[in-house]
C-alpha cells in the first residue's frame, strides 16, 4: 500500500455575560503538547524525489520527450471512493521534472474503456470540471501543511485553479471554506485523448506561485484522478473520505528542489476600458461614453511576500449577481465577484463558520465600491501585501473610494496577522478602519482569533472582536467560539455566537446584532453498500437563539435524510421546526405585512438532483411548509444541457407562493444560461433573469479571449429593463470593452 519513490471595562462586565470567554482562554492556555504530525508520517512514507533540467519538454501531451525518462514513475494510486484503501482499477502514471523557471508534471490515464471518458468541459474554473474525468495537484510550496496552490486539468485542456488555506477546514458542509477558487495563476497545460485513455503535460511557472528563499528546498505534494463513468476518485497519498484533496498535511513530499528563480518577480498589468451606455426613462434618453484606464502592479517584495498595487480600479468583467427572492428580515448574502478582492481573500477571513448561517463575517469587501444598492463607488487605487514570512502570516490593505451618490469618499484599511503554532494551528488578530476622507464618520474593528488543531479530528476556533463608533460608548462587543469532530464517519460541532447591541462592524456582513446563538450538529455517515446507496448523511441540526436578555428570539430545529448515490446523484429530506418571535412588524413583500407576536411553524423540503456528469442534468424541489400566520410553497428547478464539449446551457425557474392573513403574493425568478468555448482560452458566457417582485428583466453577456497568459480582452454588454405596472418604463444598457496586457520580468 505504501510506497515511495525515489528521486477592556466594558469588556469586563461583557466577559461575565459571556462566560465562554473564560472557556477560550482555558484552551489556549491548557494546550501544551504537540500533538502527533499525520503528514510528518505521510510525508515520510510518500516521497518524490525532484529531478532538475536544463531544458523542459515540449508541451504538446504526447509525452515523447525524452527528458521524462530522467524522472521516476509514480504509478500506484489508491481509492478514497468507492473503495477506501484498495488499489485503483485503472492504471495512472505521473513524472514530475523542474528547471529554474518550471515545475513540470505529465500524467498518462489509462482506461479499459476508453470512449467512457467523460469530458465536455472547456471553460476555466466551472465547477462541471469536477464532475468529470479530471486531474488535481495540490502543491505545499512552504510545507507547512496548512496553504497550497491547487491545479486540475481535464482531457479537453480545461483549466481551474485555486488557493487553499488552512486545508479548507475540512472541505465538508458545516465547515468553513477556506479554498479561495477566484485565484487564477498563469500556468499552462496540453491534453489529448488517446486510444489507451488520455495524456496530460503541464507547466507551473515559479513566478506564479510564493515559496521559501533557500537553495534547496521541499514541498508537499499529492495527485488525485478522477474516474468518472465509475464514480471513482484515487489518490497517490492517501486521503480518507472525510476529506478531500485539500487535506494538505496528508500530502506526499516534493524533495530536492534547487536553483528556483522567479525572475525579477514584476508583473505589470495597464489596462484600456472604452464604452457606450444609454439610459432610457420616463421617456427621456441619456447616453454617455464611457473610456478610462488604469493599471495593477504585482511585486514579489520577498520570497514569501506579495505587493499588489491598482490605480483607478476597473471591475467591468465582474459577472453580475443571481437573482433571488428575499422573504425574510434580514439582508441576503452575494458573494464578491471582482478580481482585485478575490485574490488572497481567505487570508482576511474572520468570522463565524457558514454551518446553515452566517452571523458574523468581520470583512466584507463588497462594503468597498459598492453602495447599499449595489451602485459602483469609484475606486481611485489601493494597495496589498500579502504572503508568509516563516511561520508568519501577513495580509494589509489600503483602499480608496471617490465621492458617489452624496457622500465623501472613504479609506479602507484592513491589517491581518496570524502566526503558525503546534502542527496545523494558528492564533492571530484583525483591525479594520473606515474613515471618511476629510475626517467626520469612521467606524473601526478589531478582533482576536485562533485556530486550534488538537487532533487530526478535532478543531477549535474563535474570535473575540469589539467595534468602535462615534457616539456609542459600550455594547459594541462579539464574540464566537466553536469546537468540530470531523471523520469518516461523523461530522459533530457546537458552536457559541454573542454579538452584542452594538456590535458594528460597517466594513463586515452582521445580519443581525443584539443576539447569543448557540448551535449542535451532529451527523452520521453509514455506508450500507446496497441498493445504489453510497452514503446516507441523517443529521440533526439545532440552532437557539436569543437576546441579550436570554429571551427567545428564534429557534430552528433542523432534520435531515441526504442519500448520495454511487453515481453521483442526491436526494435529500428535511424538516425544520421553527419558532420566531416578531417584536416590530415585518414586511415581507410591499404592503404584506406580518404583526408581532410569537410565531411556531414548519419546513418540509424533497429535493432530487441527478448525475451532474450527464450531458442532460436536472434538479428539482418542492418545499410546502407553514409560514409564520400563513402558508407557503417553494418549488425550484433546474435542467442543464451539456450539448458538446464547446456548448452548455442551463434553464431555471422558482417560485415562492406565499398565503397569510395579510394578503398573498407569488415571487418568480426565472433565469436561462449559455455557456459557448471555442477554446480552454476563448469563452462566451450569458444569463437572462427575470425576478416578478421587482418587474425586472436583465441581460448580462461577457465573452473573454485570453490570447496570451494573464493577458485578456473582455467585451461585456449588459441590460437591465423594469416594466413596473402604472409607472414608466426604465431600460439601462451598456457595452465594454477591456483590454489587459501582462508585462513579466
Amino acid at each position: 500500500m505504501w510506497k515511495q519513490v525515489e528521486g477592556s471595562s466594558t469588556a469586563q462586565r461583557w466577559s461575565t455575560r459571556a462566560p465562554w470567554v473564560c472557556g477560550l482562554t482555558v484552551v489556549l492556555a491548557t494546550v501544551g503538547v504537540r500533538p502527533v504530525s499525520a503528514a510528518q508520517e505521510s510525508r515520510g512514507l510518500y516521497q518524490i524525489r525532484a529531478v532538475r533540467v536544463d531544458e523542459g519538454p515540449v508541451l504538446d501531451g504526447v509525452l515523447d520527450e525524452a527528458v521524462w525518462q530522467t524522472a521516476a514513475v509514480i504509478d500506484e494510486f489508491i481509492q478514497q471512493e468507492p473503495a477506501e484503501g484498495a488499489p485503483a482499477t485503472e492504471r495512472t502514471e505521473v513524472w514530475v521534472l523542474h528547471d529554474e523557471r518550471n515545475l513540470y508534471v505529465a500524467m498518462r490515464a489509462f482506461d479499459s474503456l476508453p470512449d467512457g471518458v467523460i469530458a465536455t468541459e472547456m471553460r476555466r474554473d466551472s465547477d462541471r470540471l469536477l464532475e468529470e474525468d479530471n486531474f488535481q495537484i495540490i502543491l505545499d510550496t512552504f510545507n507547512d501543511s496548512r496553504s497550497a496552490y491547487m491545479f486540475v486539468t481535464s482531457p479537453l485542456g480545461a483549466k481551474l485553479d485555486q488557493q487553499v488555506f488552512e486545508e479548507g477546514e475540512g472541505g465538508r458542509r458545516g465547515i468553513s471554506s477556506n479554498i479561495n477558487r477566484d485565484w487564477d495563476g498563469v500556468w499552462h497545460v496540453s491534453a489529448r485523448r488517446t486510444p489507451n485513455g488520455w495524456t496530460a503535460e503541464i507547466a507551473i511557472p515559479m513566478v506564479t506561485l510564493r515559496f521559501p528563499d533557500a537553495e534547496t528546498q521541499d514541498w508537499g505534494i499529492n495527485f488525485m484522478r478522477n474516474i468518472r463513468r465509475k464514480n471513482e476518485q484515487v489518490f497517490w497519498a492517501p486521503i480518507p473520505k472525510a476529506y478531500s484533496l485539500t487535506r494538505v498535511s496528508l500530502a506526499g513530499s516534493l524533495i530536492g528542489l534547487r536553483s528556483l528563480s522567479r525572475g525579477r518577480d514584476l508583473r505589470i498589468k495597464p489596462f484600456l476600458v472604452g464604452g457606450g451606455r444609454r439610459v432610457l426613462s420616463s421617456g427621456d434618453a441619456d447616453n454617455s461614453v464611457q473610456r478610462d484606464m488604469g493599471l495593477d502592479v504585482k511585486y514579489g517584495v520577498s520570497a514569501g511576500l506579495n505587493l499588489d498595487v491598482t490605480v483607478n480600479t476597473d471591475f467591468a468583467q465582474a459577472e453580475v449577481d443571481d437573482e433571488r427572492a428575499k422573504l425574510t428580515r434580514f439582508a441576503l448574502f452575494f458573494p464578491e465577484k471582482r478580481e482585485f478582492f478575490l485574490e488572497n481573500a481567505v487570508q482576511f477571513n474572520v468570522g463565524t463558520t457558514a454551518s446553515f448561517d452566517r452571523l458574523a463575517d468581520l470583512f466584507f469587501s463588497r462594503r468597498i465600491g459598492l453602495s447599499e444598492t449595489g451602485a459602483h463607488v469609484p475606486i481611485l487605487g489601493g494597495a496589498r501585501l500579502s504572503g508568509k514570512v516563516g511561520r508568519h502570516n501577513l495580509a494589509v490593505m489600503d483602499i480608496q473610494t471617490d465621492e458617489a451618490f452624496g457622500r465623501p469618499g472613504e479609506n479602507f484599511l484592513v491589517a491581518r496577522y496570524s502566526r503558525d503554532v503546534f502542527a496545523r494551528s494558528k492564533v492571530g488578530g484583525i483591525f479594520i478602519n473606515k474613515e471618511a476622507t476629510g475626517g467626520g464618520h469612521f467606524n473601526r474593528t478589531s478582533a482576536a482569533d485562533m485556530t486550534l488543531a488538537l487532533h487530526p479530528s478535532l478543531t477549535v476556533n474563535g474570535f473575540v472582536a469589539k467595534t468602535s463608533t462615534p457616539g456609542v460608548s459600550d455594547g459594541q462587543f462579539g464574540g464566537h467560539l466553536r469546537a468540530g469532530w470531523l471523520n469518516r464517519a461523523w461530522n459533530i460541532y457546537g458552536e457559541y455566537t454573542d454579538l452584542q447591541d452594538n456590535f458594528n462592524a460597517e466594513v463586515g456582513f452582521v445580519p443581525r446584532r443584539g443576539i447569543r446563538t448557540s448551535k449542535f450538529h451532529i451527523e452520521r455517515n453509514p455506508r450500507p453498500g446496497r441498493f445504489g446507496i453510497r452514503v446516507l448523511e441523517p443529521m440533526v441540526n439545532i440552532t437557539y437563539t436569543t437576546d441579550q436578555d436570554n429571551r427567545l428570539l428564534t429557534r430552528r430545529i433542523h432534520q435531515m435524510l441526504g442519500t448520495r448515490l454511487e453515481n453521483g446523484a442526491y436526494i435529500n429530506i428535511w424538516y425544520n421546526d421553527y419558532f420566531e418571535q416578531l417584536d416590530e412588524p415585518f414586511a415581507v413583500q410591499g404592503d404584506v405585512v406580518i404583526a408581532p407576536g410569537a410565531y411556531r411553524f414548519g419546513e418540509w423540503r424533497f429535493s432530487f438532483s441527478s448525475d451532474p456528469s450527464r450531458r442532460l442534468y436536472h434538479s428539482v424541489s418542492y418545499s410546502p411548509q407553514t409560514f409564520f400566520d400563513g402558508t407557503r410553497t417553494d418549488i425550484d428547478l433546474r435542467l442543464g444541457v451539456r450539448a458538446t464539449s464547446q456548448l452548455a446551457t442551463e434553464v431555471g425557474y422558482s417560485r415562492n407562493a406565499v398565503d397569510l392573513p395579510a394578503g398573498a403574493f407569488t415571487v418568480d425568478i426565472g433565469s436561462i444560461r449559455l455557456d459557448y468555448a471555442v477554446s480552454p482560452n476563448m469563452t462566451l458566457r450569458a444569463l437572462t433573469q427575470y425576478n416578478s417582485s421587482s418587474h425586472q428583466w436583465s441581460t448580462s453577456a461577457r465573452f473573454n479571449f485570453i490570447y496570451r497568459p494573464g493577458s485578456d480582452l473582455y467585451i461585456v454588454y449588459d441590460e437591465v429593463r423594469r416594466d413596473v405596472p402604472g409607472l414608466a418604463g426604465f431600460r439601462d444598457r451598456q457595452l465594454i470593452l477591456k483590454f489587459t496586457y501582462l508585462l513579466s520580468r
